[in-house]
C-alpha cells in the first residue's frame, strides 16, 4: 500500500484550491495552512516553493501568496498568434491600437529591403487570450506586398490575410528573443506595472525570399513561456 506523505497531500489540496478560485486570490497564511493541514511550517514553505516553480502561485514578500495567472506555454515554432493560442485551447482576440501608412524607422527599412524614404504599412495591436492581455505587436508591412491591408479586418490573423488575400504565405522567419522591463506605455496596454518583466520578440517574416513583415512583440513574462526541444548534436563532430 502506497503511503501518501503530508507534503503530497498538502500539494494536491493547494493545487486543487488554486484551480477552483480566480487568479489573484490570496491564499491562507502559512500559519493557517499549518493549523488546517497539521503540517510544519517547513513543509508549507516547501510546497509553496514547488507550486511557485510550477507557475501555480506567486509569493510576494510582505503581502502573501496569490494564485498566479494562467500561463500560455508555447513551443518555439512558426505560427500566428491566433493559431498559437487556439492550439493551446485559448480564445484569441485583438484590439487594433494604431494603423498608419508612414515612413518606418531605419531598422525596419533595412529589414524589409525598402528604399530610403519609402513608406510602409504600420499596425499596432493588443493581443488577448481568453480576454486577458497577452502581448502587443508593433508590425510593419511593405505596401507593395499587401496594398490595402490596413482597410482589412486586422482583429484576426494577418498571416492568414497575407496567405489567402495577397498570395504571400509566411513560410519562415528570423527571430530573436530578449528579456526587458515594461515601460509606462507597455504597462498600460498590458495591465501590469512599469518595470515588470517582459519578453521582447523581434521578427522578420518571409514569403519565399521576400520579407513581408518586421514585427516587435512584447509579451508579459508572467503569462507567456516559450518551450523548445534541444538536441545534443555533439556526436556529429566526433572524430
Amino acid at each position: 500500500m502506497t503511503r501518501i506523505t503530508k507534503q503530497a497531500r498538502l500539494r494536491t489540496a493547494l493545487a486543487e484550491l488554486c484551480a477552483e478560485v480566480t487568479p489573484g486570490t490570496l491564499l491562507p497564511s502559512e500559519r493557517l495552512l499549518c493549523d488546517d493541514y497539521h503540517v510544519s511550517r517547513m513543509t508549507v514553505r516547501e510546497v509553496l516553493g514547488q507550486l511557485e516553480s510550477d507557475g501555480i502561485v506567486v509569493r510576494i514578500p510582505g503581502k502573501g501568496t496569490f494564485v498566479a495567472e494562467k500561463v500560455a506555454r508555447s513551443r518555439l515554432h512558426m505560427a500566428s498568434f491566433t493559431a498559437d493560442m487556439r492550439r493551446l485551447g485559448l480564445t484569441p482576440s485583438t484590439v487594433v491600437l494604431h494603423t498608419a501608412h508612414d515612413a518606418p524607422p531605419p531598422v525596419t527599412t533595412a529589414a524589409l529591403r525598402l528604399a530610403a524614404g519609402d513608406k510602409a504599412l504600420h499596425a499596432v495591436r493588443l493581443r488577448l487570450a481568453d480576454d486577458v492581455p497577452m502581448s502587443v505587436d508593433d508590425a510593419w508591412y511593405p505596401a507593395a506586398v499587401a496594398p490595402g491591408l490596413l482597410e482589412r479586418d486586422l482583429t484576426g490573423s494577418v498571416y492568414a490575410l497575407l496567405e489567402y488575400d495577397y498570395a504571400s504565405p509566411v513560410d519562415r522567419a528570423e527571430q530573436t528573443i530578449r528579456a526587458i522591463a515594461a515601460d509606462q506605455r507597455q504597462a498600460e496596454w498590458l495591465r501590469t506595472d512599469p518595470g515588470a518583466p517582459m519578453l521582447r520578440f523581434d521578427r522578420v517574416a518571409y514569403s519565399g525570399d521576400t520579407p513581408v513583415e518586421h514585427c516587435r512583440s512584447w509579451y508579459r513574462a508572467d503569462r507567456y513561456q516559450v518551450a523548445m526541444t534541444v538536441l545534443n548534436t555533439s556526436f556529429l563532430h566526433t572524430e
